[in-house]
This record gives C-alpha cells, structure tokens and sequence, in this order.
C-alpha cells in the first residue's frame, strides 16, 4: 500500500487549496478514505471521510462547509479541497486507509498565514 499526499503550501487566511493523494497497491475502489491533520505539539485528528462510492462523507465540525472530500475510483485517488482557510487550518495533512491495519502518507504541509 502507498499513498502519496500533494497539493500543501502556503496560503493566505480565505484562500484556497486542494490536496491530492495518490493511492496505489490495494482496490482502492473498495475502501472508505479518510484524510487526517496534525498541528504542531497536537494529536492527529481526523478531518473529513468519504465511502467507497464518494456518496456519503462525513466533517470534522471545524470543517463543516469549507472543506469538501471527494474521490476518483478511476484515477484511485482522493481529494480534500479547503476554501475559506483559517490559521487554526495550519498542521500536515495526511491521507489513510484501513486494509488489513492502518496506511498513512508521508504528509503534505498546508501553512495558513498572512
């Protein structure tokens, strides 16, 4: 299993990104997709999870109708994109998957900062 985060950086607060994340040595189509963030000096907490068709997803509250999850099952890949960023949105983002235990990323920075 690996999967390959891109699309961080630096942003201004109200601006916008969309990260991707390559999937790849599993069936990508038949597993749920989570994406994750860690702050500095903070636990990793999940952000947002999307099914295995990219009909059901699910927020983070924090996130709820800022950030939206989606899927390509052609291209097994997953997207997070983020408007309306806050500097609270600041930490790397990581994408995940549960096979047969949990697969995470390298990670992908998002700086949100004026």
């Amino acid at each position: 299993v690996q999967l390959v985060e891109s699309g961080g950086g630096l942003v201004q607060p109200g601006g916008s990104l969309r990260l991707s994340c390559a999937a790849s040595g599993f069936t990508f189509s038949n597993y749920v997709m989570y994406w994750y963030r860690q702050a500095p000096g903070k636990e990793r907490d999940l952000v947002a999870v999307i099914t295995t068709d990219g009909r059901g997803t699910n927020y983070v509250a924090s996130v709820k109708g800022r950030f939206t999850i989606s899927r390509d099952n052609a291209q097994n890949t997953v997207y997070l994109q983020m408007n309306s960023l806050k500097p609270e949105d600041t930490a790397v983002y990581y994408c995940c998957v549960f096979t047969d235990r949990y697969y995470w990323g390298q990670g992908t920075q998002v700086t949100v900062s004026s």
